[in-house]
């Protein structure tokens, strides 16, 4: 059985050229473990075989980067995802994918996503300038302090809860 012939190199710097030492990988291995260990190598070093063509480790981690296309692509497919899923506003999507909330609403407008724009209004009952308006229906029921159930029951037949005329606002 032959010995791998292994060359031992400066990480930071890398030259095949100018190696710190050559020989078997076993013993190159304990070699540098020493030499690291004791204070004599105190840089990084990496054993690599001969002819091999090293590249610095900025080039290797450039070569890694996503580039913007591929980035956009799987942020889209991620809120896509997320849509089909139930999630129909721009801030549902945004907390499901752990995407910006601005980056979702940049990537709805470009890709046509519909969202559901649709919001729950509700409408003082002896006062018709004080309105309140939301999204979703939980913001709601906390501002007027009113059960779920009961604001989408009368929301369907204009009925009054703690007040205020409910009505759903349907998506433009």
């Amino acid at each position: 059985m032959t010995e791998t012939q292994v060359l031992v190199i400066n990480a930071d710097l890398p030259d095949i050229d100018h190696p710190l030492a050559m020989g078997p990988e076993p013993e190159m291995f304990k070699l540098t473990q020493h030499n690291y260990k004791s204070g004599e190598w105190p840089f990084p070093v990496r054993l690599v075989k001969p002819g091999t063509k090293v590249r610095s480790d900025e080039a290797y981690l450039a070569s890694m980067k996503q580039d913007s296309k591929q980035g956009e692509r799987e942020d889209i497919k991620a809120v896509r995802q997320a849509y089909r899923q139930g999630n129909q506003t721009v801030r549902k999507l945004a907390d499901q994918t752990a995407i910006s909330y601005e980056r979702v609403r940049q990537l709805v407008h470009k890709y046509s996503l519909p969202l559901n724009n649709g919001y729950w209004r509700a409408e003082k009952y002896n006062n018709p300038d004080e309105v309140i308006a939301y999204q979703t229906l939980a913001r709601l029921c906390e501002r007027i302090g009113a059960p779920e159930f009961s604001i989408r029951q009368a929301s369907m037949s204009n009925g009054v809860v703690n007040g205020y005329y409910i009505s759903r606002v349907p998506k433009v």
